[in-house]
């Protein structure tokens, strides 16, 4: 009864135990060939007398991490092969009936006759858990490391197994709109509470427990399957489920602006699926999911936040040539908000960390950051306290730099001053020569600031995003002398510390501060042109921003801002700066003091112990202000593009200028690095979404606000051609 993936022996007692254990993969994912392996060991067990009962378990560490995508974006290419060759109707039955096959499957395995348990070793996630939530019980082995979760919707698409249908028969609909528009993946204290699973034992006990229960309720049937069945918290149109779902759509609205099709199909499976029978509700729940695998959304989501980043992280842009790196030991320039950022995730990862400061007060106060940050995990229960005492007595803060001797790489995150850099460089080389050397710089090209350095080929740009330990993108920057040692190496750190890189080269701003600039800009344009701050806020957030332009901003630190429009008019000239911009940022700051969130005052004041709420004084830095006539025929449709095409545009330019090669890592870097619209998959993406003719048809439209928005010559070009940026340039190719 073996398959490639199952392994199955069936005991005395007549329990078959099915042993899952991708021999192709490190993690078991669920892929075509999994569905008709898995369909036809269930068949055989239903069939055969002698079996009594199946207990399904992992070979490996983790249980299951899911389906794997690419047999989705499959399915969907042969859906529009299909569309072209047949028509509508049949490609929409051919997509339906497909995507179903896992749904089925798990629906027979809850409806055959015998019991089920899932041996729940590790984590699971999307099918794999489905496939447990189908299973007639649970039990996990007892490990803190274990998650359980439903993350469908973070890629733009939700659970379509089963899984909408069977959780919000588990728990109050409430519960389960959490646990499946969050997507985030719960302990098993947690999901034992939520009931996903029935039970936790020690690892050694766990497929005997499994199986004792498969032994002790041979007819076991779902709950939802049992006469009287209630749902646990009544019917929809009850007074519970009316306070229910007229309020998840509300919050649903305010978080997403419906901008996300996945997460509004499952409000609306959960609603509908909720007053039919299980197998009505499996109907229409695959419904919507084979609508919302179709659409441009998932797709783009799909690609970028779970292909491109896969593959990124897996090393797509490192160099063959290069052997692996083996960092036990760096050192970080630099104590500060940054430096302890870096220090924190690289002893978090096992690696030991000499983090050096002017001073050894400095130093300390360094590690003290880190140890706060720590603290704060373990208090909100998301850090074991012995796992930060681990991390911290990997920190060694001094102010001698001689402590660096034997370290396998440096990255120097001091003050954003070329001669501070210069200083810490040099003092630094002079203990260690031949070290590849990372400068954690925003704004200040890597080339130059190679030129102090002993040998160029071994210096490269590592660009951290702030607050380090929640930002998941690591900008690495290659200098005109940058050597393949120097980019593996800085590859291989940001591996073994868990966050994606992108490669771009050397330029001012480089990818992601050069696109985001431009969207914090279009903040302050609108607020010259007398658009109200609310206004500007909200728009941005509608278009799918995690935050608005203004606030953003204060984040970053207007001072900052002010300093990078002075840098750049001081190399350009005046015409490459915004002379508005800078009059409003320098009245900003070097006449009010309101630097940003830093110091409580910015484009939002900062009360201590309450929310941040819009400086009422900004109105009286507008040269003008709309009066209520012209705000009522403002149209929120155009500001929300701007804020996206201005973007979006730069993006596009970066391409063509080659400083950003790959339009995988220019999607990627643009969701993880300043958020971009996740819906569209990216700044290239939402381009290739919305189609490249539209879209420059879209920036003339825009040109009206400034040469800001002219369309670039490779656009230009693409448009007149038909082309996009996934079709013209495979991943891997740039635009020259």
């Amino acid at each position: 009864m073996a398959s490639p993936q199952f392994k199955v022996d069936v005991d005395g007692d007549g329990i078959a135990l099915i042993v899952w254990d991708r021999p192709d993969r490190s993690m078991n994912v669920i892929d075509a060939a999994t569905v008709a392996e898995l369909s036809a060991l269930v068949e055989k067990i239903a069939g055969d007398a002698a079996i009594k009962g199946a207990v399904v378990t992992s070979g490996k560490e983790t249980f299951s991490a899911g389906a794997d995508l690419t047999m989705m974006q499959a399915l969907v290419h042969a859906f529009g092969e299909k569309m072209q060759r047949e028509g509508e109707t049949a490609a929409v039955t051919f997509l339906f009936e497909e995507s179903r096959k896992l749904s089925q499957l798990y629906r027979r395995i809850e409806t055959c006759g015998k019991p089920f348990v899932a041996a729940i070793s590790g984590t699971a996630l999307g099918g794999g858990l489905e496939l447990c939530l189908a299973c007639h019980h649970r039990i996990a082995a007892d490990n803190t490391k274990t998650r359980l979760g439903l993350p469908e919707v973070k890629v733009g698409l939700f659970p379509g197994a089963g899984g909408t249908q069977r959780v919000a028969r588990m728990m109050p609909p409430a519960d389960a709109l959490q646990f499946l528009l969050k997507g985030d993946p719960v302990a098993l204290d947690r999901a034992k509470a939520m009931k996903l699973v029935g039970a936790v034992v020690p690892a050694a006990d766990l497929v005997k427990a499994a199986k004792d229960w498969a032994k002790a309720n041979p007819n076991a049937k779902a709950p939802w399957d049992t006469d009287g069945f209630r749902l646990p918290g009544g019917p929809i149109w009850s007074k519970a489920g009316m306070m229910t779902f007229p309020a998840a759509n509300a919050l649903y609205r305010r978080e997403t602006y419906d901008n996300y099709p996945a997460a509004r199909a499952i409000l609306q499976v959960l609603y509908e699926g909720l007053q039919l029978p299980m197998d009505r509700a499996l109907v229409v729940e695959q419904r919507y999911f084979a609508n919302v695998l179709r659409s441009p959304e998932a797709a783009a989501m799909a690609r970028s936040l779970f292909v491109s980043v896969q593959a990124l992280n897996r090393g797509a842009r490192r160099p063959t040539n290069a052997p692996p790196s083996r960092l036990k030991r760096i050192g970080i320039l630099g104590a500060g908000f940054m430096g302890a950022g870096i220090a924190s995730v690289s002893a978090q990862a096992g690696i030991e960390v000499v983090l050096i400061d002017r001073d050894q007060a400095s130093a300390d106060n360094g590690k003290a950051t880190v140890e706060k940050s720590l603290n704060a995990q373990v208090e909100r229960g998301r850090m074991a306290a012995e796992r930060r005492d681990a991390a911290l007595a990997r920190i060694q803060a001094t102010a001698d730099y001689a402590a660096l001797k034997g370290v396998d790489l440096i990255v120097e995150a001091v003050f954003e001053d070329r001669k501070v850099k210069a200083e810490a460089t040099a003092k630094a080389q002079a203990v260690m020569p031949d070290i590849v050397f990372g400068s954690n710089t925003s704004t200040l090209p890597i080339t130059s600031l190679a030129e102090t350095a002993m040998d160029a080929s071994r210096f490269i740009g590592v660009h951290f995003f702030s607050p380090v330990e929640r930002m998941m993108l690591v900008e690495i920057i290659l200098g005109k002398k940058t050597g393949d040692a120097a980019l593996a190496t800085a590859l291989d750190f940001v591996r073994a510390i868990g966050k994606t890189p992108i490669v771009v080269n050397d330029t001012r701003g480089f990818y992601a501060n050069r696109c985001v600039l431009n969207y914090i800009q279009e903040g302050h344009l609108m607020l010259l042109e007398g658009i109200p701050p609310a206004m500007i806020e909200n728009t941005a957030r509608m278009a799918g921003m995690p935050v608005g332009p203004l606030s953003l901003c204060d984040e970053v630190a207007i001072d900052l801002c002010l300093k990078i429009v002075k840098a750049t008019e001081a190399d350009l000239g005046p015409q490459a700066v915004d002379q508005g911009q800078k009059k409003l940022l320098q009245e900003m700051v070097e006449t009010r003091g309101r630097l940003g969130r830093k110091n409580g005052k910015g484009f939002y004041d900062y009360p201590q112990g309450a929310p941040k709420r819009l400086w009422p004084g900004l109105a009286d830095l507008q040269p003008r202000r709309l009066g209520r006539d012209e705000i009522e025929v403002l149209d929120v449709q155009e500001m929300k593009a701007r804020f996206l095409v201005v973007q979006a545009l730069e993006a596009a330019r970066t391409f063509e200028e080659g400083v950003i090669t790959d339009v995988r890592e220019a999607d990627v870097g643009s969701i993880l690095g300043f958020g971009f619209a996740p819906y569209s998959g990216g700044t290239l993406s939402y381009i290739d979404m919305m189609g490249t003719k539209r879209f420059v048809e879209l920036c003339r439209k825009l040109e009206k606000y400034g040469p800001r928005f002219a369309p670039s010559k490779l656009l230009l070009d693409m448009a007149a051609k038909g082309d996009s940026f996934y079709g013209r340039f495979a991943p891997g190719r740039s635009a020259a």
